[in-house]
Formats: structure tokens, sequence, C-alpha cells
């Protein structure tokens, strides 16, 4: 590891401050993605600024919904009676995460600012246009197996690997980040950017700003919810992919639904077009399948990664189906 400075600040603006005096400074939080790249040499800040005394961590409910601080812990946002009353499928996405030594390090800030799993990024003696631009895409025509089959470029198939995020896209969150020239509001579907010809850009955070917080506006009739990810072994392992699905239902016919997926894309993809066909629609397996198959009409694999032609629509399915059928599990 590269050596580094680093200094402890206890509020947003001294953060800011920072991060400026170093062009090469991060802020550091739980560290459960930092360290790592630190340690394998794909990220090398000369500066660490340690936000963990920000008073960021405060989980409270707002006139319209809740407001959830940046650095609150992910075990401490699962476990929340608010969380657990007015939004299941972020505590079943959170509690799907990592492992517990993890989520009770990790934070929501964090969570949102994790990097790619993919080994091309982590190992520095491969071409990665992510961590090196213009080195090439390994994955492209290599070891694809975990790979994008949405909204990839031919500069980076990676894909992104939160399952929080999963659920705060299904769910419509609005994130606040504050930097010298103010505050603003990203809405949480426009945070994270697919590929293009920059994958190196994960984000639409500017330089020197601050995740503050985390807004999730209250939609109590999408109660009936599941989290489902689908991954190699049933703790602590990425998702292969995954289906976040929260419904409204009126008798058996949908009267709302919200459904995003994870381990397909650069970015949490929301499903708007399944979204808009079931609206209105029997909440049946033939009307959740047409949806699944609306869903990958724009769907490209690689050899490598063609089983999730498949397995992606099927999850769609399954999610819906567990949904509809016993609400909160």
């Amino acid at each position: 590891m590269k050596q580094f400075s680093y200094v402890r600040v206890t509020s947003g603006k001294a953060a800011i401050s920072e991060l400026s005096k170093d062009k090469t400074a991060m802020f550091l939080a739980g560290g459960t993605n930092l360290v790592d790249l630190m340690k394998s040499g794909v990220t090398n800040p000369e500066r660490l600024v340690d936000i963990t005394r920000v008073p960021l961590a405060t989980i409270e409910a707002t006139k319209t919904g809740l407001r959830i601080g940046a650095l609150a812990k992910n075990t401490a946002v699962a476990e929340h009676p608010l969380v657990l009353k007015h939004f299941p499928l972020l505590s079943q996405a959170l509690n799907a995460g990592a492992s517990p030594q993890l989520r009770n390090m990790a934070t929501v800030g964090g969570n949102m600012m994790q990097r790619t799993r993919c080994h091309y990024f982590y190992d520095t003696a491969l071409p990665c246009n992510k961590r090196n631009p213009g080195s090439g895409c390994g994955a492209i025509g290599g070891f694809s197996r975990m790979h994008a089959i949405f909204g990839a470029s031919d500069k980076c198939i990676a894909v992104h690997p939160s399952d929080m995020c999963v659920a705060l896209t299904a769910l419509d969150a609005v994130i606040t980040v504050t930097g010298a020239k103010g505050e603003r509001k990203i809405s949480f579907g426009e945070f994270h950017r697919l590929p293009g010809d920059t994958p190196e850009i994960d984000n639409t955070l500017q330089r020197g700003e601050l995740i503050t917080a985390v807004d999730i506006p209250f939609n109590d009739a999408l109660q009936q919810t599941h989290y489902l990810k689908v991954r190699d072994r049933a703790s602590y392992a990425f998702a292969l992919v995954s289906a976040g699905v929260a419904l409204s239902l009126k008798g058996n016919n949908i009267a709302d639904v919200r459904i995003a997926m994870g381990g397909v894309a650069h970015k949490p993809w929301r499903l708007k077009e399944a979204e808009a066909y079931l609206k209105g629609k029997p909440a049946t397996e033939e009307h959740f399948r047409e949806a699944a198959r609306l869903t990958m009409a724009q769907a490209k694999a690689e050899e490598g990664n063609a089983y999730k032609l498949t397995l992606a629509p099927n999850t769609i399915v399954e999610a819906l189906k567990l949904a509809a059928a016993n609400g909160n599990i």
C-alpha cells in the first residue's frame, strides 16, 4: 500500500475544505471497499479525510418520507423500526449484502460509492479501462461470467455490486450532496452512470462534494415487497442477478409497482417499461413473464454471461410472484 497522509474532521465544511487541498484526497468512512482498493494498488490516494465523526448518521422521519444520513451504518438502517415499517424492501436488500461484520461497518454513503468487483479492475496486471483509461476491457472476450447484459459499452461491461442501491433505485430515493458551491439534490436513478466512453467515472458526484443524506418518499401502498438475490453461495457473495420488487395490489390487480435489478448493469437497473406494462393488470404469472420479456429485449450478453439471458427474466418473475403472494418475506 502506498503511503498517505491522514486527517480526521468533525464537520462537513471541514471535510470539503480538506479534500480541496489535494486532488488525490478521498473521504474515508467505513473503509470496507476503499481500504481493499488501496491494498490492491487500484486506488492510491495521497491523503485520506476521515469523516466518521461528522454528524451524518441520523435516521429520522420528515414530512414527506425518511431521511437517512450518509454515515448511518448498513446494519442500523436495516434494523431501524421506520425502515422495517415503511421500506421493507430496503431492509431486505441490505440484509442480503456482504456479511454481518461488513454491514456493521459499511455506511450508506460508502455503499453508494463502492466500485465494481470485476476481477480485471482489481488485478493491476490486467487491462481495464475503468482503472486505466485506454488500456482496454479484458472482460470483453475474456472471463465475463459476472458481467453486464444491459447498458454496457465497448469500453466496459462491469456491473455495480450494491444490493442497497437496487432497493433505493426502486424506491425513488433522492440524494443530498454538499460542496463548495452549496447543496444540491440528485435522484437516485441519475446518480450512477453507464460506462459509455468514460467508464472510469462511476457517478455524477462532482469533485469536492460530500454525500450527506438520502431521502425516501413515503409510499405505504408499496408494502408487498421482495428482494431476490441469486448468487453462488448463500452468504458474502455478489449477485449474479438480483431483483427488488415493491407492489401495491387492489384485490388481484396491480395498482402500482416498482422493479429494479442488480448484477446486470454498470448501475442499478430500473425496469420502467415492465412497471408500465404491469400497472392495472392482474398479478398473474403470465403477466409477470410478459413484463420480463419486455425487459430482456434490450439485453446483450458475452459468451461467458449468456446464462443471464435466462436467469434474469426468471429472477424477475420469481421476485414478482413472491412479492404478490407473500408480502414482506
